[in-house]
């Protein structure tokens, strides 16, 4: 149902360069880019992108609002966790499973506040 996610930022510079080594853990890349904005993703509409806001107001974070990023097993959600961690990124959730259906994530915020997390159904 959703194509693509857009998340805006302060720093275009610096957040992509934490948004390239999670793109790299779960195996895509830039797929677009120019000097406001940049896309992961596999270049078929599908993906994430990340931009300095068009209106020329400062970047803010939407309260409620949340971005999965859908990995390809546990394993890969410890290591996204991880490595957002290690990037700067800030805990909102360690990797575990939540509630009783399979569900299994890690919840992050990335360098702007933007909430994110990596999740599996097993």
């Amino acid at each position: 149902m959703i194509g693509y996610v857009t998340l805006g930022t302060r720093d275009l510079k610096k957040a992509a360069a934490f948004y390239d080594k999670i793109a790299a853990e779960m195996g895509i890349g830039r797929f677009m880019e120019s000097d406001d904005f940049i896309a992961w993703g596999s270049g078929d509409g599908a993906g994430l992108g990340l931009t300095k806001p068009f209106d020329g107001k400062p970047m803010s974070v939407g309260n409620g609002v949340m971005v999965a990023l859908a990995a390809k097993d546990r394993a890969e959600v410890d290591r996204i966790y991880k490595l957002a961690l290690s990037l700067g990124g800030t805990d909102e959730g360690a990797p575990g499973p939540r509630g009783d259906g399979g569900f299994y994530a890690a919840y992050f915020r990335d360098l702007d506040g933007n909430k994110l997390n990596a999740f599996v159904m097993s």
